[in-house]
């Protein structure tokens, strides 16, 4: 039987609560680019998503022997990253730095096309900007990290119907931004 990506991760968090420190190297690096995606879209700040993403892995370094197994390892790091991102947002008194999004099709080499999707990215991006952070950490962890209403409940520390709330709350303001603008697109 072949072994799975939460095998695997569960493995390497038994490895790093023994202190071995190529398992956290493992570790760091898979979970690197998944956390930045996702703390981009929370914070929009080079600065703060490193610096997040570090605390994140120090604690799951320092942590690791407190992993008990009841939650995948994506949810339980995801929940660390959450709640470190909440915390730094809240002690925050400056705007935070805006970047665009860059589209990760290549498949689209018509500049009209391309143009295209940048615009409804950008626009994406920004309808997401408006929505309250807890609406906004729903929503991603939802359609950008396919994790169910139950893996964010727990990142979360909510319950299921609130997070479900949240998306609800997510989804009609987003299709009030949008409302008009998709009409007449492909």
């Amino acid at each position: 039987m072949a072994e799975t990506g939460q095998d695997r991760d569960a493995e390497l968090v038994g490895l790093v609560a023994g202190g071995d420190r190529h398992a956290f190297e493992v570790l760091y690096r898979a979970y690197f680019p998944r956390l930045t995606r996702f703390l981009h879209r929370m914070t929009r700040s080079v600065q703060l998503i490193e610096e997040i993403v570090n605390d994140v892995m120090l604690v799951v370094w320092q942590k690791a022997d407190s992993f008990d197994g009841s939650c995948k390892v994506s949810t339980w790091i995801f929940a660390i990253a959450y709640r470190k991102a909440c915390k730094m947002l809240h002690k925050l008194d400056d705007p935070l730095d805006s970047f665009p999004d860059a589209l990760a099709s290549e498949a689209s080499c018509q500049p009209e096309r391309r143009f295209e999707q940048l615009s409804l990215a950008h626009a994406l991006g920004d309808a997401l900007d408006t929505l309250p952070l807890a609406q906004r950490a729903a929503f991603q962890l939802t359609f950008y990290h396919d994790m169910s209403c139950a893996e964010i409940a727990d990142i979360m520390d909510c319950p299921v119907n609130t997070v479900k709330t949240r998306l609800f709350h997510a989804r009609r303001r987003l299709a009030l931004l949008f409302e008009g603008q998709l009409e007449g697109r492909p």
